[in-house]
């Protein structure tokens, strides 16, 4: 595992094939850093699937509404919903869009993100300046890579656990 020099602003998402270590970016975008931790320490990301995996561009998680494969998990609203949490605002910035990095899922208002969040399996730069990014994978990208693909996948795979690396024992 990657050296984590801030836990505070570290998480760790287990996938089925092992960890993923995410440096988060509050200096950057503070509002949806602390999100991901507020929504990690409650449990929230657990047991949440990736419902839209593009094969060359991203995977999607976070529906922590519709997106639970133990409670509440709907295949057909997965990707439709949030958190009981408020929206957040855009906190664009000048960090590309690059492999690795996280950006926040939105509607088409920029002022929309909320718990969804997507992964670039590559240089996604068309999206610099629409999206906000707020992390990037340090470690374990190798097991997002192999996350099963669709728009939803068949079976799709999910976060078996969140954390922030400051809580982990």
């Amino acid at each position: 595992m990657a050296e984590i020099t801030d836990p505070e602003n570290t998480i760790i998402i287990t996938l089925k094939d092992g960890p993923v270590v995410v440096a988060l970016m509050p200096d950057v975008a503070p509002l949806h850093s602390a999100r991901m931790k507020a929504l990690a320490r409650a449990g929230s990301y657990d047991n949440v699937v990736f419902h839209r995996v593009i094969e060359g561009f991203m995977a999607q998680t976070g529906d922590v509404a519709n997106g639970n494969a133990e409670k509440g998990f709907n295949l057909r609203r997965a990707g439709t919903g949030g958190s009981d949490l408020p929206d957040l605002p855009a906190e664009f910035s000048r960090i590309p869009h690059d492999r690795g990095t996280l950006g926040a899922a939105r509607s088409a208002n920029p002022h929309s993100a909320n718990s969804q969040f997507f992964i670039n399996f590559r240089d996604n730069h068309f999206l610099n300046g629409q999206y906000t990014v707020y992390g990037r994978v340090i470690a374990g990208m190798e097991h997002v890579d192999r996350i099963a693909r669709g728009e939803p996948p068949a079976h799709p795979d999910r976060m078996i656990t969140v954390r922030v690396a400051a809580d982990v024992a």
